[in-house]
């Protein structure tokens, strides 16, 4: 026999900060939650990130003539230890691979390396070996391609091997086991986590005229290899994958209030927001001119807008759209929002928002 549990507020979408986001960071707020669920889901998340996402790594590394990391080479400015630090800083990403390829599989990347005196003289006396250099025809995308391994000042050609997997977290060289390493080769170190730094923060929220559900604000940093916006997705893959062994155990199951009983409430203090008007919300000469041209004269004819529409009109442009996005933000609304669980749409809107008024002034409907 199932069991009724009361309503939970739960979060309809994710807003990703555009004006803050680039290739490595980006930051996500989700909202609202119970209170308590900030914490429980941001934490959770956070851990996954910085200990269970997979990237490639340099496991070890083999230059011909150079038998441990503890000497100079003849031609080369750095010794080995150098050139082994190096090589932990490489930023590489798996291409795709076919399915007979196992994930941890460990590929063996060989290349002549070819120095020769006219590339030194070229470069001033020095001439700087790359990642680039080493990886150049490999089955791995380069995110530091310009990456300094050492620097050459006498021609050479050194046979260079690189072992490269896949894996989580830091791997120190003495836990590599899973291979046996050559005469001369040198195994390293291997930082297998895409993700630098990931912090969260939980802020109280309005639900209603209730303010202390929870807002939860995640700042993900990651090294290139993989986006933010990936290494959330992934994360909460992996979550919801270790969670669900606990449905084994299920004793009873649980049916959730879907909170109908408060559609009627929801609906008129949304109502009560979309009757603003325009000039309510302290936006921009600039702006609020823009949008009296277009004949937008409450927030209700604003949200049903999608932006590229917004863009069309005369004099209206991208800083103007990011002041009314974060206005609108604060009311907990949207451009191009959905409305149509609370029966409004583009066409009734201004009907709907004029009812509304003239309920609240006491005025009877024509």
């Amino acid at each position: 026999m199932p069991v009724k549990y009361g309503k939970f507020e739960m979060p309809e979408k994710i807003k990703l900060d555009e004006a803050s986001q680039t290739s490595t960071f980006a930051r996500f707020i989700v909202e609202p939650f119970e209170r308590g669920f900030g914490h429980t889901v941001g934490s959770a998340l956070r851990r996954i990130m910085l200990a269970s996402l997979e990237a490639p790594a340099i496991l070890s590394v083999r230059i011909e003539g150079i038998p441990h990391e503890y000497m100079a080479a003849e031609g080369i400015i750095e010794d080995m230890t150098y050139v082994v630090l190096n090589l932990k800083g490489a930023l590489i990403r798996r291409l795709t691979l076919g399915d007979d390829h196992h994930p941890r599989d460990i590929r063996l990347v060989t290349k002549m390396l070819e120095v020769t005196e006219e590339m030194i003289e070229k470069s001033g006396g020095s001439y700087r070996v790359t990642l680039k250099d080493l990886l150049d025809k490999s089955d791995y995308e380069i995110m530091n391609p310009d990456h300094l391994i050492f620097t050459a000042t006498k021609p050479m050609n050194r046979r260079v091997d690189l072992r490269i997997a896949s894996g989580r977290g830091y791997v120190p060289s003495e836990r590599h086991t899973n291979f046996d390493p050559v005469v001369d080769e040198i195994v390293i170190d291997s930082a297998f986590s895409p993700v630098r730094l990931v912090n969260y923060y939980v802020e109280n929220t309005r639900v209603g005229q209730d303010t202390d559900f929870d807002r939860l604000i995640l700042e993900v940093t990651t090294d290139g290899r993989i986006t933010p916006v990936e290494a959330l997705t992934f994360s909460a893959q992996i979550g919801i994958m270790h969670l669900q062994v606990f449905e084994t155990i299920k004793a009873h199951s649980v049916v959730f209030d879907k909170g109908e009983m408060h559609t009627n409430r929801d609906r008129d203090e949304v109502i009560a927001k979309l009757a603003l008007k325009i000039n309510e919300i302290e936006l921009s000469v600039r702006s609020t001119n823009c949008l009296a041209n277009a004949n937008i004269d409450t927030i209700g004819e604003l949200v049903v807008m999608p932006e590229s529409e917004m863009l069309r009109f005369r004099n209206f442009g991208k800083k103007s759209l990011t002041e009314i996005k974060q206005k609108l933000d604060e009311l907990g609304l949207c451009l191009g929002m959905d409305l149509s669980k609370y029966g409004i749409n583009r066409d009734n809107i201004k009907q709907i928002v004029s009812n509304y008024l003239s309920e609240k002034a006491g005025v009877p409907e024509v």
